[in-house]
């Protein structure tokens, strides 16, 4: 049945099907008109009059039907009513609707008898009320209306009884009642109370005779404990059916003694743990929404100490019709075929039944019904009608309305036309294309009007012409056109699709620890698509910002200044576009200071301890990491705070150790990651009693300052340490390893004694102790000193030099006897220094003294860093704490000869064209006799390469010398060195040119000057081809750093720079058409700031011609061509016969004849210019490299263009490097200028030629 109503006023509408939904709206689609439906009712499957009952009314314009039953009996109008609904198309027909009275009968009258039971003992109070429409509510409840409470012990079955697992002695009662109430009526009816007693064992005993008259008393089973057994449902097995859908509800109630505890499993599975849910103390299982899994055998357990017992419910389940699919509308062009479809499931199998405007379809040869599927063949115009499907079984039915509507239409495109979808990057696009027509119109898409889009990645066309794009990108923006199409018309429609850059947060707000009354700031920087407005919103806790000038939101930002307790939570930032938006949330922590610790109590109180405790401050979300106690004894130092141990953060109370005569005041200070709170406030004052020290001073030394005392000093005890008034020192000492006793003095507020008349430097044993006038400190350590020291007595004797080479010398020592060194022993001291050098020339005396310390008993030590062929003296002292002792007598020794130090300076002077002069000094420190000088050099080529060495030698009075057969116009590279018999000493080094020629001739550079290395350019050429300006100059320097550097003619701009390193030539590329550019090349010293620059040239890029019609392109010059090319194969047929009978043409002669100096054979590959070429001119020069295409290259250091004589026509690689073609040494002629020296390709001359 579709439902059941209960009615005192009934309304119900005819709009399961609707019949203008149903079947109008698509003629409203499609011809916007309106079509007149007609309605009717069936009762109990018979025509209902709706007219000739004035208590029903059909409201007009739809198929409502009001039934008006108050003050009438509503059993008049029970049954199963339907609707039917009809117009020209055909007729719907819509679900069974039950009516029926509800009711609310009255409770039989029934007398209960009085129940009487032993204690223990289960029990069942039955309800059973009267049935009614629907079925009632049961509560059980007292006579003053209060519900009897319900535990696991006592529960309500869902039949409405009440189950006792056993009786208890508060059971006894005499009014349980059952109420049921009915809901339509909103009426509670209520049965006869029932009294309990409850009897134990002893009272059973002494009234057994009379209570055997009693009919209800339970007496089977004595009272004790008992295992499990079920008083619902009863046996071991049950069966439960449920419907698919519905919800599965099993109940166990047991009874024993103790109260049982209930389990539920399933045999072979596991509970659905989503859909499972268990009441009434877990006594009652429901499974919500069951399905075919839920079937199968499912067991109640019922356990306590004395055992278990089990129930096997056995559940099925079965289905009333359901939908795997509903038949669906049908547009049918004329002698089309069409299906219907009704898929319904069930248990068991439901039967199918199909109707055709509410009558059972007869044989018909245009529908064939093959079970659950009607198939329309060759429909025709007319033939719309209403199908419906019944499908049905046992627990209910289902019925469906399908319109067949049948109609030729041609395409129409519902979709708005030129829509805008606008999308974000990667996610899913969908082009909508809504179409109507009959037949059903083809969908086709197209972008941009061009491409046609297939179905398959990333394009889905969907059944209803929508067009998804599964991950929408950049590339695919644009115009998309969507066509409707069938055998009657074609339509398009045209959308735009925007694909949009996602919305994202670059930086998200991080989490913040913030200390109150400080400033936190959220950074929240965003990335989106610029063509979206952004609009930034930030939420506290989920919610809008306070509203407080605290909180400053700026473009990517939240700053809350003078932060309290109330900003603490949680901040999201959100970036909304009209398309999507990016969120990103970071928490604020506000911490502080902890508060301070209160209530300080001391207990456990000792002699020497005390237990302290206390209660924390609120740590102000930052955990406390320890706690400090501090002390102030009021005593010795009132006003200070002395830390005196630290507890962990987690601990409230502490075990202080104590010392005597203290006036204690305890204090604690809490810390956490802020810092320490403020101190609480002082504990009560604790007194300790005086007691002996229980420590003597510490740092106890003996040191003599005078040659004949002994002072013994000492670090003080503190008040705190004294443990008691009287504080004394009482100081102890005699003299070590002699046989006598301690000699001792008590001192009083001192920290130091002096023992006086005592030998030197003799060592003691001494020790402090403190005392006060409660008694002696601990026995004290005892601790050696000594008496003090005077100077050493004598010197060490028995001195030896030994040299090792001409910078190093040993020397070796007796060491002096420790009686005379009067204290501790520091170590010896040498004095040295050089009295002069060995040469003749050096007679002066250098009174500079040298000292090494040799600390320790040494006996040798080494003198490094001395000054070779010289003559040193030294003597050693021996020193002890006191002072230095009496010096040894001098010894003397020399150093041998060593390497000469560098050349005092290096001069070049007068540079001719193949020749240098150089001019040197002597060393500063010849280090022996000199023996002469070492020249080397070598020259540099411009590329920085080093040519082979040359050395030369010189005495040593010869300081100057001139260099000839040098390259003019090279930079030469020297080195020089002095040497004596031992080698060569370091190098010095200098670089120079030689001159290029008269033009270039160097000044004359003064004595001791250094000649200047200056970059020499020569020539600058220039040409403007197709590709760019080339630019080649000549060079002498040897700088790395070359540029070219141009500008716009008049322009005030910035040089542009290009680097060209060491090639001599150079393409600008990119210069526009029609200007005139600056151009110049420049070179940089990398260690002088000074640069040398070329004269600036002007360089015009001519403009672009404009552009003239190709030739090669106009029909009478290709004709032309063909007859041409027709003429030239005659004759070289002509010529072909012609030579097979003999003939020779003389070619080589009429070229000789003819010397034109464009036509020369081309190259071949060996480098050759064919077999004309004068192979003389072609060998490479002795020393030359020849590059792999053939060309000799001369030497790098005389290259120029010059030498070439192409002038600015001479072709170059994009390195700047030359190609033209030659060959050897070109001799200047009269062919020499801007004509090229290639021979003119075939290619070339037609490109001439056009």
């Amino acid at each position: 049945w579709s439902g059941v109503r209960y009615c005192s006023f009934c309304g119900f509408v005819c709009s399961g099907l609707h019949v203008d939904d149903l079947i109008l709206q698509p003629i409203e689609v499609m011809f916007t008109v309106l079509v007149t439906s007609s309605f009717s009712w069936t009762r109990n499957g018979t025509h209902f009059d709706v007219e000739k009952d004035s208590k029903v009314l059909m409201k007009p314009g739809s198929g409502t039907l009001v039934i008006d039953i108050s003050g009438e009996k509503a059993e008049a109008f029970e049954g199963t009513y339907q609707c039917t609904a009809h117009n020209e198309h055909g007729t719907a027909v819509s679900n069974n609707i039950v009516i029926r009275q509800s009711r609310s009968p009255l409770w039989p009258k029934e007398q209960n008898e009085d129940i009487t039971v032993q204690i223990g003992v289960p029990l069942v109070l039955q309800c059973r009320p009267p049935a009614g429409l629907p079925p009632p509510v049961i509560f059980w409840m007292d006579n003053n209306f209060q519900r009897l409470p319900l535990d696991k012990r006592v529960s309500q079955a869902l039949n409405g009884d009440l189950y006792f697992s056993n009786i208890l002695p508060e059971d006894t009662r005499s009014d349980y009642i059952c109420y049921a109430r009915f809901p339509h009526t909103q009426t509670i009816q209520q049965k006869q109370p029932i009294s309990v007693s409850v009897l134990n064992m002893e009272t059973m005993n002494e009234t057994v005779a009379a209570l055997y008259n009693v009919t209800d008393f339970y007496s089977d089973n004595p009272e004790g404990e008992r295992r499990p057994g079920f008083m619902m449902p009863l046996g071991p097995t049950s069966t439960k059916l449920v419907l698919r859908g519905e919800t599965l509800v099993l109940e166990c109630i047991a009874e024993g003694l103790p109260t049982p505890d209930i389990s539920w499993q399933k045999d072979g599975g596991e509970l659905p743990t989503s859909r499972t849910s268990f009441q009434n103390f877990n006594k009652r299982l429901k499974i919500s929404d069951v399905n075919e899994a839920d079937a199968g055998n499912y067991r109640c357990t019922a356990t306590n100490n004395m055992g278990t017992a089990h129930h096997i419910i056995k559940v099925t389940v079965k289905a009333a019709p359901f939908w795997v699919s509903a038949p669906r509308n049908l547009i049918l062009a004329p002698n089309e075929t069409g299906i219907l479809t009704c898929r319904v499931s069930g248990e068991p199998k439901p039967k199918i039944s199909w109707f055709v405007n509410g009558v059972p379809i007869g044989k018909d040869h245009s529908r064939k019904v093959e079970d659950d599927t009607v198939i329309l063949s060759n429909v025709q115009s007319g033939s719309s009608a209403v199908y419906q499907c019944n499908a049905s079984n046992e627990f209910g039915y289902l019925m469906a309305n399908a319109f067949v509507n049948v109609l030729a239409e041609p395409p129409r495109v519902l979709s708005p036309p030129n829509q805008v979808y606008q999308v974000i990057t990667n996610n899913p696009a969908l082009l909508h294309c809504s179409s109507f027509g009959s037949p059903i119109p083809t969908i086709t898409w197209f972008k941009d009007s061009q491409t046609s889009i297939k179905n398959g990645d990333p394009f889905v066309i969907h059944e209803n012409g929508t067009l998804e794009i599964h991950v929408a990108q950049p590339l695919n923006s644009g115009k998309y056109t969507c066509i409707a199409t069938n055998n009657l018309g074609i339509k398009e429609n045209h959308v735009y699709l925007e694909v949009k850059e996602p919305t994202r947060i670059l930086k998200q707000p991080e989490y913040k620890v913030v200390q109150r009354g400080m400033s936190a700031v959220f950074e929240c920087k965003v990335k989106h698509d610029p063509s979206l407005i952004p609009i930034m919103t930030w939420l506290k806790d989920n919610g809008e910002l306070p509203d407080d000038e605290r909180f400053e939101v700026d473009t990517d930002s939240l700053t809350i200044k003078d932060v309290t307790d109330g900003d603490e939570g949680t901040y999201t930032c959100i970036m909304n576009t009209t398309l999507d938006q990016d969120s990103a949330s970071a928490m604020l922590t506000v911490v502080e200071k902890p508060d301070p610790p209160s209530d300080l109590e001391l207990t456990d109180q000792t002699e020497r301890s005390v237990q302290l405790t206390w209660i924390p401050g609120d740590d102000h979300n930052s955990p406390t990491h320890k706690f400090l106690i501090q002390y102030e004894d009021l005593l010795h130092q009132p006003g200070v705070w002395i830390n005196l141990t630290e507890v962990a953060g987690t601990s409230t109370t502490a075990q202080l150790n104590l010392s005597p005569y203290v006036y204690y005041s305890f204090r604690v200070l809490a810390e956490n990651e802020v810092g320490y709170s403020r101190p609480s406030q002082p504990s009560r004052q604790y007194r300790t009693n005086p007691a002996a020290p229980d420590e003597n001073p510490s740092d106890v030394q003996g040191a003599g300052t005078d040659p004949d005392n002994l002072v013994i000093s000492w670090t003080a005890l503190t008040g705190f340490q004294s443990n008691g008034p009287g504080l004394e020192y009482k100081v102890q000492w005699r003299q070590k390893d002699v046989e006598e006793d301690w000699s001792s003095m008590n001192v009083v507020n001192a920290s130091q004694f002096v023992v006086n008349g005592t030998p030197t430097f003799v060592p003691y044993e001494i020790k402090v102790q403190a005392l006060n006038d409660y008694g002696n400190g601990p026995e004290p350590k005892v601790v050696t000193g000594y008496s003090g020291e005077d100077l050493p007595l004598s010197p060490p004797d028995s001195m030896q030099v030994m040299v090792h080479n001409s910078t190093l010398a040993e020397v070796h020592w007796q060491p002096v006897s420790a009686s005379s060194v009067r204290g501790k022993l520091q170590g010896y001291k040498v004095y040295y220094r050089r009295d002069r050098g060995l040469q003749d020339s050096e007679h002066e005396k250098e009174l500079q003294e040298q000292v090494l310390t040799f600390s320790g008993n040494r006996s040798e030590g080494r003198l490094p860093g001395l000054q070779p062929y010289s003559l040193y003296s030294l003597f050693i002292r021996v020193l002890n704490n006191k002072g230095e002792g009496p010096p040894s007598p001098v010894k003397t020794f020399e150093t041998p000869e060593g390497v000469p130090g560098p050349p005092s300076f290096l001069n070049v002077l007068n540079p001719g064209s193949g020749s240098l002069s150089l001019e040197w000094g002597p060393p500063m420190n010849n280090n022996g006799r000199l023996a002469g000088y070492t020249l080397k050099y070598q020259p540099v080529n411009n590329t920085s390469e080093l040519g082979p060495v040359k050395v030369m030698n010189f005495l040593s009075n010869e300081t100057s010398f001139t260099l000839g057969n040098l390259n003019s116009s090279m930079l030469y590279k020297f080195y020089l060195s002095a040497k004596t018999i031992k080698g060569s000493g370091p190098t010095i080094t200098e670089e120079a040119f030689t001159v290029l020629d008269t033009a270039y001739a160097q000044p004359t550079v003064k004595p001791g000057k250094v000649l200047p290395v200056l970059p020499v350019f020569g020539t600058v050429n220039t040409s403007v081809s197709e590709d760019g300006a080339v630019i080649s100059w000549e060079y002498f320097g040897h700088h790395k750093n070359v540029y070219v550097e141009y500008i716009v003619e008049n322009s005030k701009e910035d040089w542009i720079k290009e680097m060209v390193n060491s090639s001599h030539s150079h393409m600008i590329k990119g210069l526009k058409p029609g200007t005139s550019y600056r151009v110049r090349v420049v070179a940089r010293d990398p260690v002088d700031s000074t640069v040398h620059s070329t004269d600036e040239v002007l360089v015009s890029v001519p403009a672009v011609p404009s552009r003239q019609v190709d030739i090669a392109t106009q029909g009478w010059f290709i004709g032309l061509m063909c007859a041409i090319a027709l003429l030239i194969l005659v004759l070289l047929i002509v010529c072909f016969i012609k030579r097979n009978k003999g003939g020779k043409y003389p070619v080589k002669e009429k070229e000789e004849a003819h010397q034109d100096p464009e036509i020369q054979p081309m190259k071949e590959d060996d480098g050759t210019f064919g077999e004309y070429s004068d192979t003389e001119d072609h060998k490479p020069l002795k020393g030359s490299r020849t590059p792999s295409n053939g060309t000799v290259r001369r030497d790098e250091s005389d290259d120029s263009l010059v030498d070439y004589g192409e002038g600015g026509d001479g072709q170059f690689n994009e390195d700047g490097s030359f190609i033209g073609q030659y060959s050897g040494k070109k001799e200047k002629d009269t062919h020499e200028g801007n004509e090229s020296s290639e021979a003119p390709s075939p290619v070339n001359a037609m490109n001439s030629f056009v």
